[in-house]
């Protein structure tokens, strides 16, 4: 072997460890045009001192006068939806005026005690037009209140949602639009024939945002669009599909593009439905199944690359608050109100307060709760393990979906990516590995100035003291749902990591002091 080859075979690992570590260094930077927006860390005291301000006063979210209308809640027996239900059923709505329509039965607990249990349940697959048709024309149970009284209106809200934002090719579209358009669609003409007269519809934050390229050239400062700073301007939302970070977000924005567009629409009985979306800023959490917060918790083990990235999160409670404020504001509109008309328009939103990294949410987990541990990964070897597990993923997709019989005995021979390692794959990147500020001031004007009144009773940080309380009080279980979301690995790097931590506490527990200092 000659020793030029010799010298070119010792110098390409160095290169690509130099690289690594440049572009590294570069993904995990917070700019200052981010840190601007939210300048001061979470500490654990400051975690501790809201816990027990939470403890001493709970914030209560204003859920609104009672309307006595009747609710269809589309995807109620899940995350976002169940919180609307809930949140009527706490005003005084009668649980025989609500409706769930969703593909599987609730399995919440607070969804099937007290007043919740009364609410029926209608299962169907909202891709499917015919059962959606079915499930909103389903008689309504008689109610003391309705003797020689007209009809209550309806209200239907539809947090329903296919949120496969791992995939980004676009002949998996049809997979994320069944359900983000199609099934958007098919509630729109259900609610129609019913002659509801109001329509929410839970959008998304991501549809705003723009795909970005995380390996850098060595010129190169940091990554396009690493900073995005989004509002409920539409002339900022991509116009291509492969600007949006992924499949989830491209079918998202054309199915709330179809609910805006069917502001105004005949309904039945010579009504006219009124129409609207939220589009809560990256990162809906909280109790009752998130796939975010609540899920580290559950989860426990986290491999994280993303401690550094600022971003504005929305707790459930205040999404649900969005959506009560949208409601009232057509209902009023209906009522023949002088406020500016804000049919058939998006509306941004996001906690009260500044934007928060994703370290800071992990600081406050660790204080509140001892189970999840956060060890730290390369982000640029993720990406590369990103981009293999794409390939074997779209490998086995091409080829089962091959005219050719040969071409599918072949797929059989490619591993099936299952369990939360699926959402391993560059879109996840596209939209964690970016620093997103939303702006949502237009939502918090009064309604006479164009707004909807909302006031997001949570900041981001009393919505994590609130879910490690109530995943605490749930005897630390959760939602199958908060398993789907994330990715754990399941290495014994962070099984080790939360041995030692036990094995802290119970030298602390033993010895009365405090472990950590003790063994540094």
């Amino acid at each position: 072997m000659s020793l030029s080859l010799v010298w070119l075979l010792a110098i390409i690992p160095l290169i690509l460890y130099l690289y690594i570590r440049r572009n590294d260094k570069l993904l995990c930077q917070l700019p200052s045009e981010a840190l601007s927006f939210s300048p001061k860390r979470f500490t654990p005291d400051v975690v501790r001192d809201a816990a027990r301000k939470m403890a001493e006063s709970p914030v209560v979210v204003d859920t609104l006068p009672r309307t006595g209308r009747r609710y269809i809640v589309v995807g109620g027996a899940g995350f976002l939806g169940g919180w609307m239900v809930l949140h009527l059923l706490q005003r005084g709505e009668d649980p025989r005026r609500i409706r769930i329509i969703d593909i599987r039965a609730p399995s919440r607990p607070d969804l099937k005690k007290g007043e919740a249990q009364k609410v029926a349940f209608y299962q169907a697959d909202i891709s499917d037009a015919a059962a959606v048709e079915a499930a909103f024309k389903a008689p309504w149970p008689p109610c003391d209140a309705d003797a020689g009284q007209p009809e209550p209106e309806i209200t239907v809200f539809n947090s329903a949602a296919s949120i496969r934002f791992y995939e980004r090719h676009t002949a998996l579209v049809p997979r994320s639009a069944k359900v983000n358009l199609d099934g958007v669609q098919n509630v729109v003409k259900a609610a129609c024939s019913v002659g509801a007269t109001v329509l929410i519809y839970t959008s998304s934050g991501s549809v705003a945002v723009h795909r970005s390229r995380f390996w850098l050239w060595p010129w190169e400062k940091q990554p396009k669009y690493f900073v995005q700073v989004l509002n409920d301007d539409d002339s900022i939302v991509p116009k291509r599909h492969e600007q949006f970070f992924s499949n989830y977000a491209a079918t998202k924005i054309r199915g709330e593009r179809a609910v805006r567009a069917a502001d105004k629409s005949a309904a039945a009985g010579q009504k006219t439905l009124r129409t609207g979306c939220i589009r809560p800023g990256n990162g809906i959490f909280g109790p009752g199944g998130d796939i975010l917060c609540g899920a580290y918790l559950v989860r426990r083990d986290n491999p994280t690359w993303v401690n550094h990235i600022l971003q504005s999160f929305s707790y459930v409670e205040n999404c649900s608050q969005a959506h009560l404020c949208y409601e009232r504001r057509l209902i009023d509109l209906h009522q023949g109100s002088s406020n500016p008309d804000i049919g058939g328009q998006a509306f941004t939103i996001t906690d009260t307060g500044p934007p928060v990294t994703f370290g800071d949410c992990y600081t406050a987990l660790t204080t509140l709760s001892p189970d999840p541990v956060f060890p730290v990964f390369s982000p640029t070897a993720m990406l590369l393990l990103a981009h293999i597990l794409e390939f074997i993923y779209l490998s086995r997709f091409f080829l089962s979906e091959s005219s050719s019989q040969l071409m599918r005995f072949f797929a059989r021979f490619i591993p099936n990516i299952t369990g939360d390692i699926i959402n391993l794959q560059p879109s996840l990147f596209a939209l964690t590995s970016i620093h997103l500020v939303f702006d949502d001031s237009r939502a918090r004007l009064p309604p006479a100035k164009g707004g909807l009144g909302y006031n997001g009773c949570f900041t981001s940080l009393q919505g994590l003291c609130k879910t490690v309380d109530e995943h605490i009080k749930a005897g630390e279980s959760g939602e199958e749902r908060s398993l789907s979301g994330g990715i754990s690995f399941g290495f014994g790097l962070t099984k080790a990591s939360r041995g030692v931590d036990k094995v802290q506490k119970k030298v602390s527990e033993q010895l009365q002091l405090d472990a950590v200092g003790a063994l540094n």
